[in-house]
């Protein structure tokens, strides 16, 4: 099978559900010229630098019949249109009592690793998970990416694509042939006994990385990759751990009142699954501080393979 980058699965994507439907649309500062060209500025339209009234279009547009593709570009610049996304996008179905449905993808970039300072190094899926009405996704290989972004555009909901930065030159196999990934369906992305590790994003190569030193050690690691928050497949994470009795959830997002600790409420919240443990469910996550832009820093706040790999040793223990 072929290989493309993660980057290029994104544009594919995009590019076949213009051909498949001609009501979608595109919207952002920064014009893709490859769809431009092809599409037309009807379609593919640049907006100003205002992300509350690009938001807030994309719903009038999601409502008057179209499926716009909303690419805000760095996840920091979705907090000057909060009330687009939380007031608006995530409620107004509910409001109209179902009479309407407002189809929306809104993609951003996040991550950190970089040295692009707090402002624009974030991870911040955890405060959507909090808001009934918004479906997100992580993609985190070019497979998923395409197939992922294409079940969002088709999808009759609002949809939050959070892409890591990290993320964009990675390749993997993508077939040439038609396909969607469905949400809420996670994907155990290395089969193990010993201990279950999720890892959300970019976080998941380092936790592979991990899973074959372990290997040398006699430790089988199974590694989860959870592809979509909203919906989560809770049964995925149930069943892992039900077999390994351990429990690592890899982040890179803050600590306190992340997507970690809602995938260790499934656990310890579940009966059946919670007598399974053999030790407590850890997380290994950015400490509760803005992403430094020393470099130096930056790489002592984000987790890593060592951050990882001493987690997994201690539930071993």
């Amino acid at each position: 099978m072929r290989e493309i980058t993660y980057y290029q699965a994104s544009n594919e994507a995009l590019r076949e559900e213009f051909l498949r439907d001609d009501k979608v649309v595109h919207l952002s500062t920064d014009v893709p010229s490859s769809l431009l060209k092809e599409f037309g500025p009807a379609r593919v339209r640049g907006t100003p630098i205002s992300e509350s009234a690009f938001v807030g279009a994309a719903i009038g547009l999601a409502g008057s019949g179209f499926r716009p593709v909303v690419n805000i570009r760095m996840a920091t610049f979705m907090f000057v249109a909060m009330d687009q996304f939380i007031n608006q996008a995530a409620k107004i179905t509910y409001m109209f009592g179902g009479q309407a449905r407002f189809p929306i993808v809104y993609r951003v970039t996040v991550g950190g690793g970089v040295s692009m300072a707090a402002q624009h190094s974030i991870n911040p899926y955890s405060m959507f998970m909090n808001i009934p009405g918004i479906k997100l996704i992580l993609p985190a290989t070019p497979y998923d990416m395409k197939g992922l972004l294409k079940a969002a555009i088709r999808d009759g909901n609002p949809v939050l694509s959070f892409e890591h930065r990290a993320l964009a030159m990675i390749k993997g196999e993508v077939p040439m042939e038609e396909y969607t990934v469905p949400f809420g369906q996670a994907e155990v992305r290395r089969q193990g006994t010993d201990v279950t590790v999720i890892a959300l994003s970019n976080m998941l190569y380092a936790a592979l990385e991990v899973a074959k030193e372990m290997e040398k050690a006699g430790v089988s690691m199974e590694v989860i990759d959870l592809r979509t928050l909203v919906p989560m497949d809770k049964e995925a994470i149930r069943a892992s751990v039900a077999k390994t009795g351990r429990l690592v959830v890899v982040d890179e997002a803050c600590q306190t009142a992340g997507a970690a600790a809602e995938i260790i409420s499934v656990v310890v919240e579940d009966t059946l699954t919670f007598k399974r443990l053999k030790a407590q469910p850890l997380r290994v996550c950015a400490p509760d501080v803005p992403i430094p832009y020393s470099p130096p820093m930056e790489k002592f706040v984000l987790p890593d393979k060592e951050k990882i790999l001493a987690a997994v040793k201690r539930v071993m223990e």
